[in-house]
């Protein structure tokens, strides 16, 4: 039987009081109570043992409202079958205030902590994760601490704030939006999320890369042909026009989610496990990420956007064709890019980046290409395939490992084999939610998987460099592929003129 090796435990978080804003949202009903719910499930030993949970959005609503919306939304998203018992003693501890968008709405707020801290005896450690329009970010911090709700730190109690993606739409309005959080809130307050750092597989990326000698020393220049990595998405749009238009994709996916994962997949040993070095290690990562040049962005980055085609056997409508879509709009869905680290280890190796909606099906992986085999021996008189570390992020979790071998027979004939590794397969037990992960470690006050204000600055700058392009070259082209494929032509020719061809998800 193997051993597991017990390397830290889940730590319980202390008493304190969960502050939801745009609790009536789609993101607080489809994500946030329900892992709420799951880690109360959990028991004691993960949930603080007293803790409250305060819904605050605009609209007037009773408790008993709120809680019956709550438990409909944990039945049909949580991962976990809601128990009577279990919710009942959940629910008690929802509330409600509405006021968000009201002059004295976070005066009342204020009041209602407080007589939900005296009536629980609950300490004021505090967290305020808003679930609000981007936009509204700066103004929420603003007024919890004109309401004197924003302590620093230092004080026997800790106040956090939780904020959503994106940060800003551009390198300007990033800063803007981070000096705004860093006048009223110490660094070490803000917990910048992004859900794709909860995921076990992305987490599982740091197991593989640095528990396993046989990886780590075959990580870089020396034996990596190139690196792959891929998040497509089969839905469109839908109802996310007025928020989606403005942002693209670039904005939207690759300029947290891909060059995250661009940083867990190139960065080097962080000096130990505590966040601040592993944030360290990602950070110097995008500091050696080289900028897309004045006029080389039609070299190495493909914009597309989808048109009309069949998915699942359904016809779909183009993007432009999408409910709430500007007749006018340049919005891409689908970006492809090529990328290079100017450092010691990845110096001269290529990173691909492609994004896109309206693809065949879901899915996330990393490709992690090695060198070809010298042309001797096998390789002399017709070039064999080189091996290829594939890291399945979702649907289906896990990794595998592609290797050359003899297939059975008198005839010396060389096949690929697949040593694969499924989670759901090898693991028994169900896996957390990435925000039941995010939300425990905002409780406990472990920075390692949010993102820090120097990465957002550094990826923004990467981003702009590509925006400034497009925004200069009006003729940049905008490419269409229908919908059900995997981009554009022009998506394969970038990385076809390297002698090179994508990984399908």
């Amino acid at each position: 039987m193997r051993e597991f090796i017990q390397i830290a435990k889940a730590q319980a978080a202390p008493p304190c009081t969960v502050v939801i804003f745009g609790a009536s949202g789609d993101l607080a009903k489809r994500k946030l109570i329900p892992a709420l719910y799951n880690l109360h499930a959990c028991g004691e030993n993960i949930a603080p043992r007293n803790y409250a949970v305060l819904g605050f959005a605009r609209r007037p609503m009773a408790v008993q409202e709120f809680r019956e919306s709550a438990r409909e939304a944990a039945a049909r998203f949580s991962r976990l079958e809601l128990d009577s018992e279990c919710w009942r003693d959940f629910s008690a501890r929802l509330d409600y205030q509405s006021g968000l968008d009201q002059p004295d709405g976070f005066r009342k707020l204020k009041a209602r902590l407080e007589e939900i801290e005296a009536a629980r005896g609950l300490p004021p450690n505090r967290i305020y994760y808003l679930s609000v329009p981007p936009e509204a970010i700066t103004e929420c911090a603003e007024r919890l601490a004109e309401a004197g709700l924003a302590a620093r730190p230092g004080a026997a109690n800790f106040t956090r704030l939780v904020v959503e993606k994106p940060i800003g739409s551009d390198l300007e309005s990033a800063l803007k939006v981070d000096s705004a959080l860093r006048e009223y809130f110490d660094e070490s307050q803000i917990f910048r999320i992004d859900h794709y750092l909860g995921k076990e597989t992305v987490q599982n990326l740091m197991v593989l890369r640095f528990a396993n000698s046989i990886f780590e020393r075959m990580w870089g220049a020396r034996n990596v042909d190139h690196v792959q990595i891929t998040v497509a998405e089969s839905e469109g749009v839908g109802t996310r026009a007025m928020y989606y238009d403005p942002a693209g994709a670039l904005r939207d996916m690759v300029q947290n989610h891909l060059l995250q994962l661009l940083a867990l997949i190139a960065m080097d040993p962080p000096v130990s496990l505590d966040a601040d070095a592993i944030r360290d290690a990602k950070l110097n990562v995008m500091r050696a990420l080289r900028p897309i040049a004045p006029g080389a962005a039609r070299a190495q980055v493909v914009r597309a956007r989808y048109a009309a085609g069949g998915i699942d056997g359904r016809n779909v409508p183009g993007y432009a064709q999408e409910v709430g879509i500007p007749a006018a709009s340049r919005t891409e869905t689908f970006v492809a890019l090529k990328a290079f680290i100017d450092n010691w280890r990845w110096s001269g190796v290529p990173f691909y980046l492609r994004t896109g909606k309206r693809m065949p099906e879901r899915g996330s992986i990393i490709c992690v290409q090695f060198k070809d085999v010298p042309r001797i021996l096998f390789n002399r008189e017709r070039k064999v395939p080189p091996n290829a570390l594939t890291i399945r992020i979702q649907p289906d979790e896990g990794f595998s490992f592609e290797v050359l071998a003899k297939q059975p027979g008198l005839d010396i004939a060389l096949r690929p084999v697949r040593m694969n590794l499924r989670y759901e397969s090898e693991f028994t037990g169900p896996s957390p939610d990435a925000y039941e992960r995010l939300l425990l470690d905002v409780m406990i006050g472990d920075h390692t998987l949010f993102v820090s204000a120097n990465f957002v600055e550094k990826s923004w700058e990467f981003v702009q460099s590509i925006l400034d392009e497009w925004s200069r070259d009006a003729a940049f082209p905008l490419h269409e592929y229908p919908a059900g494929s995997f981009g554009p032509e022009a998506a394969e020719r970038l990385i076809a003129e390297d002698g090179r061809a994508w990984l399908n998800p």
